[in-house]
């Protein structure tokens, strides 16, 4: 059988005339050959499959962008770019020299502070002025007038850096910028006097800049004084997390050996009680169009302070000094370091009390019990004064009158 097989596997094909056995031998080499070529491009298809799998972000490693539309927020306005808005201010003139170069104006409420100002007599703390103007009398109100000393810019800027950007992040407290005594040494120039804003019995306010360029005030807490210490940490509670285009940010701090200092943004045009009496009232009147938006941002800002965080703030010395107004003159309510926390479920907190002569509620006076009402009262005295355009406190009159407010006690 076997010679059998040989004989027929040993007959040609008619393929060639190939024999039989070596048609078979081919036959299954192709195949071999066919499976080797299906397995390799197999294996090549999977590889690269994988590779293409590993690329690809998993979907849920994927940001999730928000559709919402983000509003663009610009926190400062650079002096020689403001353009006053039309009804805020009616023009009379330009004047071309450049505001900044002129003096150097205050731009931080200290509380207890001496007022450089002669007509008002509030307190607030002594500002220095390059240009030496004075307070200037005769204003009720009634003026629509601007004397304009601003160089007029084409167009606003569209964004504007954060203060803090290009400084590195980081903190003690978890928000806000820590600050080494060098860095703020050399913002300050060694705290030098040229840069001094104004001064009271708890700290020195400084005029500095940042190394990225950000223009700050530079609060420092004056040492071994257990008032002004109280008043550093009052603010840093009170203001540190808060949020809000009406009130003054708080940037960072300085907790380094004894000192204790506080960073704010700057505000350089003024706060409500000198354009009212004192000396920006040398470039003009406000209009009532420019009070109202500087009175309604300060009502959006104690509105927030009592009502939007928690514990509520009471900030304790609402006052026009208070006050600031950037270059839009939009209102920021500073100084915060008579302020207390009103915690939830308390009505009110039993403090000594603190404030300014004229703007204190009557019945924290008498009592010593504070609530968010307290401001509600300061503020209407600062909405009174600036419809009057007459000083709170005002010497000059009979005693029992000295304070605004009486008057109209006496008449209800």
């Amino acid at each position: 059988m076997g010679s059998d097989l040989k004989v027929e596997l040993s007959k040609k094909t008619p393929i060639f005339g190939i024999k039989v056995w070596e048609v078979i031998g081919i036959a299954v080499g192709l195949f071999i050959i066919v499976i080797l070529c299906v397995l390799s491009f197999c294996l090549s298809s999977r590889k690269k499959s994988k590779k293409d799998r590993d690329n690809k972000v998993p979907v849920s490693q994927i940001p999730t962008v928000s559709k919402e539309i983000k509003e663009v927020r610009v926190e400062q306005v650079p002096a020689n770019g403001f353009v006053p808005r039309d009804g805020i201010l009616l023009t009379i003139h330009d004047k071309s020299s450049d505001r900044e170069s002129d003096k150097v104006m205050v731009h931080l409420g200290v509380g207890k502070m001496k007022h450089g100002d002669s007509g008002s007599h509030s307190d607030s703390f002594h500002h220095l002025e390059k240009d030496g103007y004075g307070s200037q009398s005769g204003e009720e109100g009634s003026s629509g007038t601007f004397k304009a000393a601003y160089n007029p810019s084409s167009s606003y800027p569209i964004t504007a850096p954060s203060p803090l950007s290009g400084l590195p992040e980081f903190s003690h407290l978890g928000w806000g910028h820590w600050f080494t005594l060098r860095d703020l040494e050399l913002a300050t120039n060694r705290f030098s006097k040229e840069n001094v804003l104004g001064e009271g019995g708890y700290g020195v306010v400084y005029r500095g800049q940042l190394i990225n360029g950000t223009s700050v005030a530079v609060k420092r807490i004056l040492n071994n004084i257990g008032q002004a210490e109280k008043e550093f940490r009052v603010e840093v509670e009170a203001i540190g997390h808060v949020r809000h285009k009406n009130l003054v940010r708080l940037l960072g701090y300085c907790i380094e050996g004894t000192h204790r200092i506080l960073v704010y943004e700057y505000v350089n045009n003024g706060n409500l009680e000198q354009w009212l009496h004192g000396a920006m009232r040398h470039h003009g009147y406000l209009t009532w169009e420019a009070r109202i938006k500087i009175l309604l941002g300060t009502a959006k800002a104690l509105a927030y302070l009592h009502e939007a965080i928690e514990p509520k703030v009471v900030h304790r010395d609402i006052k026009s000094s208070n006050i600031l107004i950037d270059d839009d003159f939009n209102a920021k309510v500073s100084d915060f370091g008579l302020a207390k926390l009103l915690g939830a479920g308390k009505s009110h907190v039993t403090t000594r009390v603190m404030g300014t002569f004229g703007y204190v509620a009557p019945e924290y006076a008498n009592t010593g019990l504070l609530n968010e009402k307290s401001d509600v009262y300061s503020f209407g005295v600062v909405l009174l004064e600036a419809i009057t355009g007459r000083d709170p406190v005002d010497y000059g009159r009979p005693p029992q009158e000295v304070s605004k407010f009486s008057i109209y006690h006496h008449h209800l």
